[in-house]
């Protein structure tokens, strides 16, 4: 498989002052489901905002290092060129455009489409994903379920044909069939429209579940990268974050203060 993304040793800082990732690299190859693991405040969705330009709103910079999209450098480009060269964060949270109707939402995500033909057939491959959001169509997206607004946000990204989807907490706020749904249809975007995901998510279990390859954060730094396989099988990933002892006991994550540092992974 041929990299798609690569992210190599950047650190980012904000406001001028504040240093949150400190030598950070992954890579996202083409096809591959790629899992990035971590506590609250290892840095997780900065690095997808760093990826994506979203940094510069919240006055954050990449100050050193690389981030590369197909051999091209894209550390230094504005968010709607990096859309345009196929990259959508789909954000934490449930952005939608409450006031516009579920559809509206879609158009507006696809807004790069330069035919009104090319939108019409987008907005149906969504439906086909989604056939909730077909049914809800005209409903404004403010008045929708927390489930059917994840589903649209993620909708909303495909309407701008990424190459790859970074997505931030999918599960989060999430009744557990909800959850199960949606992860199902970020397998089948994966396969089916052959869309690369780089997938920040809490809940370790089921993310290990569809990935490729997983990295693990510490305090804005990589301490672990391998198979989701390997790392199924690695006694920290199983105790600090499937909860697992070595003889199958649970254990706390707050009785966890830190891994042992490992060295990090460098493209």
């Amino acid at each position: 498989m041929e990299p798609l993304l690569i992210v190599n040793n950047i650190e980012v800082i904000y406001h001028n002052v504040i240093l949150v990732l400190k030598g950070m690299s992954l890579q996202v190859n083409e096809g591959q489901i790629v899992t990035v693991l971590g506590n609250n405040g290892a840095g997780k969705t900065t690095t997808l905002k760093a990826i994506s330009g979203l940094l510069k709103s919240e006055d954050g910079a990449v100050t050193d290092g690389y981030i590369g999209l197909m051999g091209e450098r894209i550390d230094k480009k504005y968010p709607e060129e990096i859309v345009r060269l196929g990259i959508f964060q789909v954000m934490e949270g449930r952005r939608v455009f409450e006031d516009l109707t579920v559809e509206e939402n879609l158009i507006a995500g696809g807004h790069t489409n330069k035919s009104r033909s090319k939108m019409k057939e987008d907005i149906q491959m969504v439906y086909g994903f989604f056939p909730r959001l077909k049914d809800r169509r005209k409903v404004l997206a403010g008045y929708i379920s927390g489930g059917e607004q994840q589903m649209l946000v993620i909708g909303r990204g495909l309407m701008a044909a990424p190459k790859l989807m970074l997505m931030d907490e999918p599960s989060m706020g999430l009744a557990p069939l909800l959850v199960s749904e949606i992860f199902e249809i970020i397998q089948r975007i994966n396969k089916e429209e052959g869309v690369s995901i780089l997938l920040v998510e809490q809940n370790a279990r089921l993310a290990l579940s569809i990935a490729d390859h997983g990295y693990v954060m510490e305090n804005g730094r990589i301490v672990l990268d391998d198979t989701v396989e390997k790392l199924k099988e690695n006694a920290d990933v199983k105790e600090f974050y499937l909860g697992l002892t070595e003889v199958g006991k649970k254990k706390s994550y707050r009785d966890v203060k830190h891994y042992k540092r490992r060295k990090r992974w460098l493209t």
